[in-house]
């Protein structure tokens, strides 16, 4: 855990929100991962990451699901207090599960249990404008937020698969108008996936706050990928944002390196990890 006496010994305080922000300001990329385990949190804390998200994506490279619509919220808990174990530097957010969220007292009862049980530094959920409460109410508890908009894996069966969303200039007004709302009503971070590169830029120059893509395209302020993408472990089809960093090193993380120097050089996404 990030204990005061050990950040008394660092070279350089842990990333905060306060980072964050000040990273987007400077024009500074943030570059961030998944994790599920305190052996991986470790190597990704050591790769300079300055995110980590103990996303609910577990469900399926973890778990072996179809969607992560199965994860519960004592399964982000408990890969949430595994990888906290392994993290100095690095910014901690949880994924809040499917229903985890539905009203605001649910969400501010599971937020506290991911953050006080969980030792995550931010809580993550996934909706539009239908969240501002829950977002406003979360806020006003002083629990940090990131919202997820465009593609939302909790809603796969509802959308009809993992599409690409914002492509229709009404759909991405939408999702810009959204953006915004959220921002208003106290998300300190929000998350773009699967939304053409147009799209991404327009949230991203309308917002203070970061906004982290994945298939977002190169104008966002950070980039975010599962860690199992990146070091090659995922058999199969991979979406097209997904870039193999194991390919030509001889370790997790010399790859985990790789893709952290990518993101800071924007040399990360390419063309063909992106949408238009």
């Amino acid at each position: 855990m990030y204990t005061q006496l050990e950040q008394r010994g660092m070279p350089e305080p842990p990333v905060n929100v306060s980072t964050l922000r000040r990273m987007k300001q400077d024009g500074e990329p943030i570059a961030c991962l998944t994790a599920y385990d305190a052996s991986y949190a470790v190597l990704v804390d050591a790769a300079r990451t300055d995110l980590v998200l103990v996303g609910d994506s577990l469900g399926m490279v973890i778990q072996g699901h179809d969607t992560t619509v199965p994860v519960t919220v004592d399964d982000i808990i408990y890969h949430c207090r595994t990888v906290a174990r392994g993290l100095r530097r690095a910014f901690l957010v949880a994924d809040m599960p499917f229903m985890s969220y539905t009203e605001p007292g649910q969400a501010l009862d599971n937020a506290v249990r991911l953050m006080q049980e969980g030792g995550a530094m931010m809580v993550k959920l996934e909706g539009g404008d239908d969240q501002v409460a829950i977002v406003e109410h979360l806020a006003r508890h002083d629990i940090p937020v990131c919202a997820h908009l465009g593609l939302r894996p909790q809603s796969v069966h509802k959308i009809g698969g993992f599409k690409v969303q914002g492509r229709e200039p009404d759909k991405a007004q939408e999702m810009l108008e959204s953006a915004k709302r959220l921002q208003g009503a106290g998300a300190d971070i929000v998350l773009l996936e699967c939304v053409p590169n147009e799209a991404g830029r327009m949230v991203t120059e309308a917002l203070d706050v970061p906004v982290i893509g994945i298939g977002a395209g190169p104008n966002v302020d950070g980039q975010i990928l599962v860690l199992y993408d990146v070091l090659d472990i995922t058999q199969g089809r991979t979406p097209r944002f997904v870039k193999n960093f194991q390919a030509g090193l001889d370790s997790p993380l010399a790859a985990l390196q790789a893709y952290v120097r990518a993101v800071k050089g924007k040399d990360y996404p390419e063309p063909e990890h992106c949408f238009s």
